[in-house]
């Protein structure tokens, strides 16, 4: 299996990387710019698990970046078996005291970016006759609250073009489904206060905040032939809200 992953340097992306390399799968990871520690990592993670990790390097915000770095994955040859599209930012903030600007920065990235990775992705996956498409979404897409206007809408419409692809590409072979985490611990979810952290908590039954392995075992199943016909679903992982 060969697997795009977007935002892989960090959090739930790098956590992603681990889980499909343990499985041994072969990733292209991508990430905003290149470091000696994220390279070192990858090489890491290569070798113990026995698999070919290759990075890749473009700009969320530069749709010439995106189409240049997803070519050279094409230009690799190999079969483009799943994609997982994690990149994404996170703001909170009332409307009234929010740019709007801003916003579309926020939808820039974790709405208008995936498209151009799914758009360019698809279509070598087309030709195969197969693929396995996964989007992260959230929560806040599905429950509103105050200040999520931006965060919240933009993982809704991307939940809502996961459902539209599903029945497009579905006949081609291609399944597409979403991931709706709830409050995960990573350092997107540290911009809280340690009592909004502990009250996140408390609104699950199991009382506590999930880890951002138990995301990237969700979306292993959702990328196996354990879940072949699974599509066009958002998986609510948000430990029973």
């Amino acid at each position: 299996m060969n697997v795009i992953i977007t935002g892989s340097n960090r959090g739930i992306g790098k956590a992603m990387v681990e889980t499909f390399a343990a499985s041994g799968a072969n990733i292209w990871a991508c990430a905003r710019k290149a470091t000696p520690e994220f390279e070192s990592w990858l090489n890491t993670t290569a070798k113990t698990n026995g698999v070919w990790i290759k990075p890749v390097y473009f700009e969320m915000t530069d749709a010439e970046a995106i189409n240049a770095g997803i070519q050279s994955i094409i230009d690799d040859g190999q079969s483009i078996d799943v994609l997982v599209n994690n990149a994404g930012i996170s703001t909170v903030g009332l409307l009234s005291m929010s740019k709007v600007e801003d916003i579309e920065k926020l939808f820039e990235v974790n709405y208008f970016a995936m498209l151009r990775v799914i758009q360019k992705v698809s279509k070598r996956m087309s030709r195969q006759k197969h693929g396995v498409i996964i989007n992260m979404g959230s929560i806040a897409g599905i429950e509103p609250q105050p200040g999520k206007i931006a965060y919240g809408s933009s993982k809704a419409a991307v939940m809502m073009m996961t459902k539209c692809l599903a029945k497009e590409l579905g006949p081609m072979g291609i399944r597409v489904n979403a991931i709706a985490p709830g409050p995960i611990e990573t350092k997107m979810i540290h911009q809280y206060k340690d009592e909004v952290l502990e009250k996140l908590a408390s609104e699950t039954s199991l009382r506590r905040l999930g880890r951002t392995e138990e995301i990237a075992r969700v979306a292993l199943f959702l990328a196996s032939d354990q879940a072949s016909y699974i599509n066009g679903e958002i998986i609510k992982v948000d430990g029973g809200r």
